[in-house]
């Protein structure tokens, strides 16, 4: 193992499977809360579940499951993140089922072919998606059908029941099971935010040696908020497992609109987002400070703490706390932020104000840590240090040392379900996955410059990176999204037209006074041209009415985007 700088952490166990994992960690933190939440956002109280209670509910789902002969068969899952969805995850996996998450949020449809694809036997369904399974059930032609949040028959809690009476009867099948920790675990379809997803095939190996590599580079805190999609495996490696080894307590949030209140009441230590959280907590806290007249005071005391900070005296947190950071509860330190680029200059925003934002790098083919900052080692621009075990290469680089970043470690995928044709363009002979994305790995860091089929190629040659002038436009003004990208013409003589397409603020617009939004953001776009090179210059800007097209990972769906231009 290569040692970085600063060396890899050693403190957090490798665990052979899901059944060990769940075992050590209930038996080193037993009577800790591992998750609390409320089962409608106006409860006044939330309930509150030890590692112990947690332990309780996996036995006994896990019971009923081996006496359903769930084991090595296809289970699907598909709901929003809950203490329901969480009980699933771990028990089906516990006892070595093949999990299939899907997003609560496709179409019956959708779901019914991707069930039938997944060839799964068992569906376990949110309330909120109950009408979508007559579609699935007549589709994909499934065994049974569990509502996670139901009552009566065919329900979590009656499963739940079922196992704790064959529990309290001696029956001790759940200690005796055995998992091949290199068999298919989970099969985690793409969102396809360039198009159709594939099936992404997990053992239990991958999953948890990558968990053991995000230990080896970072250090989290002990209160957290669980807020991403855990049908994605950011939310659910990342977020929800590296919560629960490291013996934290996540509140599970009851949705966005929720997130400010709960913030402030649940004072979390850390959080893991995606960028979209941080792009509009940075609107809002300027926005904030602009309305309250006390923007100049807050870029005032900005320039004077960052001052004490380069001879030694970080006061930021003394000095922030009542005005920014009491917002997110007083307690937040960090923040882990993957899943899509990252403006360095919101990084940098939220490190004047105290908070230290890490940015990272993962895909769902790579279980999906690939890379990330580290609290004691952060390069701007970058994505950080590589997890240990795992080999970077750059494909076919250019004069610059920009191309394909490669993968090779026990974290990536076995293949795609089904699919032997996509696996070989994806996984070469060496073994290195291509993971689509345009970098440079430099000094034992990577960054990341681009998408592959992101990438405009014009006609000189020249190749213009999309995401380089999004970052640098993000940060105008009243800019809530922004895609850039070459516009399509139907005329043959117009080609290479670089075009910005805007979703605005429009809150910021409407409180300071904006109404020719067009002329407002060209103008922005006009000063960016004047120091860009010849060939990224943007040459069209168009403004949107309503919010680009998102998978549930809050990622853009770029290929349902019109980009005609006549």
């Amino acid at each position: 193992m290569k040692q970085k700088n600063p060396p890899y952490f050693d403190y957090m166990p490798e665990y052979r499977d899901f059944h060990e994992m769940i075992s050590r960690s209930a038996d080193k933190y037993t009577d800790s809360i591992v998750y609390s939440y409320r089962n409608r956002p106006s409860d006044k109280e939330a309930i509150h579940v030890t590692y112990k209670e947690l332990e309780a509910d996996i036995r006994a789902i896990g019971t009923k499951a081996i006496d359903l002969s769930l084991p090595s068969k296809h289970v699907a899952l598909i709901g929003k993140l809950s203490y329901q969805w969480v009980r699933v995850y771990y028990s089906m996996l516990a006892v070595g089922a093949v999990l299939v998450p899907l997003d609560p949020d496709w179409s019956a449809e959708e779901l019914a072919d991707t069930v039938l694809t997944a060839e799964c036997d068992t569906v376990f369904f949110a309330e909120s998606v109950r009408s979508k399974t007559e579609v699935i059930g007549k589709i994909a032609h499934v065994g049974a059908f569990y509502s996670l949040d139901g009552d009566g028959e065919n329900t979590l809690s009656s499963l739940r029941k079922a196992g704790a009476e064959l529990v309290a009867r001696g029956d001790t099948r759940y200690d005796s099971v055995s998992i091949d920790p290199y068999a298919l675990a989970e099969l985690v379809f793409t969102s396809g935010t360039t198009g159709k997803g594939k099936g992404v095939m997990l053992n239990q190996k991958a999953v948890l040696s990558n968990i053991h590599g995000a230990f080896s580079i970072l250090t989290i805190g002990k209160k957290t908020l669980g807020v991403l999609p855990p049908h994605h495996t950011y939310g659910s490696t990342i977020s929800l497992l590296a919560s629960f080894i490291n013996g934290s307590e996540m509140y599970i949030s009851s949705g966005m609109k929720y997130l400010l209140n709960e913030l402030a009441e649940q004072k979390p230590e850390y959080l893991i987002l995606v960028p979209l959280y941080l792009e509009t907590f940075y609107r809002r806290i300027w926005a904030t400070a602009k309305k309250t007249g006390k923007e100049k005071v807050l870029k005032g005391m900005i320039k004077v703490s960052n001052t004490l900070s380069h001879v030694g005296l970080n006061v930021r947190h003394s000095l922030f706390s009542k005005t920014v950071l009491s917002a997110f509860g007083g307690e937040l330190r960090m923040v882990v932020c993957g899943g899509a680029p990252l403006s360095q200059e919101i990084i940098n925003s939220f490190e004047d104000l105290g908070i230290r934002v890490l940015n990272g790098y993962g895909i769902t083919e790579c279980s999906p840590l690939i890379a990330a900052n580290r609290l004691e080692y952060s390069k701007d621009y970058s994505v950080g240090v590589p997890i240990p075990d795992e080999d970077i290469m750059i494909d076919n680089p250019n004069e610059d040392g920009e191309g394909e970043i490669c993968v090779r470690g026990p974290h990536v995928m076995m293949g795609y379900y089904k699919n032997e044709e996509a696996t070989r363009a994806a996984i070469d002979e060496n073994g290195f996955f291509h993971t689509g994305d345009i970098g440079k790995y430099e000094n034992d860091v990577i960054y990341v410059t681009g998408r592959v089929k992101n990438l405009i190629i014009l006609s000189n040659g020249k190749n213009v990176y999309p995401e380089e002038i999004e970052s640098e436009l993000m940060t105008v003004p009243g800019v809530s999204e922004i895609v850039i990208y070459e516009g399509e013409s139907s005329k043959k003589n117009k080609s290479n037209v670089i075009v910005a397409e805007i979703y605005p603020d429009k809150a910021y617009l409407e409180q300071n006074g904006i109404t020719d939004v067009y002329t407002y953001f060209t103008h922005y776009v006009t000063e960016y041209n004047r120091h860009a090179v010849p060939y990224k210059k943007v040459e069209k800007v168009k403004i949107r009415n309503e919010e680009f097209p998102k998978n549930t990972l809050r990622k853009i769906m770029r290929f349902k985007i019109d980009k005609s231009i006549d």
